[in-house]
């Protein structure tokens, strides 16, 4: 295919180059553009408005990542043709391409079909690209030709189904591309600095053992910094007690709406929206209309909303666009039955509602994060002697206990 090599200057990492006449078809592509109206933080910008940034620019930025870590490793001498990289690149480039609305709300609000997440999504819509180039007009069939291998690499790297299996780990893994640029791109946007990771440094400090992606000795300190930069971040940013306030005022909304499409009660919404709504999530359709999907068709629906005759929805929308968040209460203990009549009573008669209504004012809600899991598979530390150890083995900061402890938080949030 003619190179097209495309130079895009990107906040965080600088000038990020396209180097690939097939990435930049790929990236051309209307599924991946959407990623421009999605945002990576969903409703983070509620307590840090700078956090406006977009699953497209995470992309864009894990490919480079993905570009530079290919690099080291060819200059130590790791065997990765031409065909594999652009096929790795292409598959991060992909990895998120199946978000919905607000990142993970939309999913957490039950409107994709039981059993089906996100990465799955993403998966359908890495088969319908590569089908789509492979049938399209617009290219001549060599260039069509290529494209659909790329497509065919990158689909097994991504599924973990190619024999290097060390390219999978790029992309999913303990310690990846995709974890190095989105610790060092929220923190950017958000203004948070306890999130920065040498991301440079480790990407160098990379080798490949036994077909197994591993750290040398000496970027040790790097891997410890960027696990301490990972909890930090999701105590401070992802699981900020107001952003998931709000996502959980976002879920009631959805939720809410749905019961009353359910009931037969008609409501403004986009057709993309309102297919998911409807509940038609099993047929044919369904990646055409999640395709259609952005943030924009939540934002427009909800401030319509805002003015619906139904007193539940219309106050919940309201709050939403006025940011009269849910607000949160740390628990010691979860809520007991009679905690939970006892707030249904309250808002009954605070708004005039039936007790059923009123659970769509309050909400229990557990938050968890564990920084590295023993399960999962070990970010090994390479020595000069050719042992590999496990972080948590290696460390003398820190150990198993350390990294595995699952920190949980109760909240309730409830409408003041």
């Amino acid at each position: 295919m003619t190179k097209t090599r495309k130079i895009i200057n990107d906040p965080v990492f600088g000038f990020l180059s396209i180097p690939d006449g097939v990435l930049f078809q790929i990236l051309q592509h209307p599924y991946v553009q959407r990623l421009n109206r999605i945002r990576q933080l969903g409703l983070s910008f509620f307590v840090y408005p700078g956090a406006m940034h977009s699953r497209f620019l995470h992309s864009l930025g894990a490919m480079h990542l993905m570009h530079e870590a290919i690099t080291s490793l060819r200059e130590k001498g790791v065997e990765i043709t031409d065909n594999e990289a652009t096929a790795a690149m292409a598959a991060i480039l992909l990895h998120d391409v199946g978000h919905g609305p607000f990142s993970h709300v939309f999913e957490e609000a039950g409107m994709l079909p039981p059993g089906t997440n996100h990465e799955d999504i993403s998966l359908m819509m890495m088969h319908e690209i590569r089908d789509w180039f492979a049938a399209s007009q617009v290219a001549s069939p060599k260039e069509r030709g290529e494209v659909s291998a790329v497509m065919d690499m990158a689909i097994r790297i991504f599924k973990d189904e190619y024999p290097k299996h060390f390219l999978h780990q790029l992309i999913s893994s303990q310690l990846d591309v995709d974890r190095l640029d989105y610790l060092c791109r929220d923190s950017f946007f958000c203004g948070v600095t306890e999130g920065s990771v040498a991301s440079a440094r480790i990407l160098k400090m990379m080798n490949i053992k036994d077909g197994h992606l591993v750290v040398e000795a000496k970027g040790i300190y790097s891997v410890e910094k960027f696990l301490v930069a990972r909890r930090l971040m999701y105590w401070q940013v992802y699981l900020h007690h107001t952003s998931v306030a709000a996502e959980q005022l976002l879920i009631k909304i959805l939720t809410r709406a749905k019961q009353l499409i359910h009931n037969g009660v008609e409501l403004f919404a986009s057709p993309a929206l309102k297919y998911f709504l409807q509940g038609n999530t099993n047929t044919k359709d369904l990646l055409k209309w999640y395709a259609a999907l952005d943030d924009s068709d939540l934002l427009s629906a909800i401030k319509v909303w805002a003015s619906s005759e139904d007193k539940v929805l219309s106050l919940l929308c309201e709050c939403f666009t006025n940011r009269q968040l849910f607000k949160g209460q740390l628990l010691e203990q979860p809520l007991t039955d009679a905690d939970r009549h006892a707030l249904c009573e309250q808002y009954a008669a605070r708004f005039g509602v039936t007790g059923e209504e009123a659970e769509y004012f309050f909400v229990e809600h557990i938050s968890t994060s564990k920084t590295y899991s023993e399960k999962g598979e070990a970010i090994d530390i390479l020595y000069k002697d050719g042992s590999v150890r496990d972080i948590a083995e290696a460390s003398e900061m820190l150990n198993m206990e350390t990294l595995t402890y699952k920190p949980q938080k109760i909240y309730l949030f409830h409408l003041k």
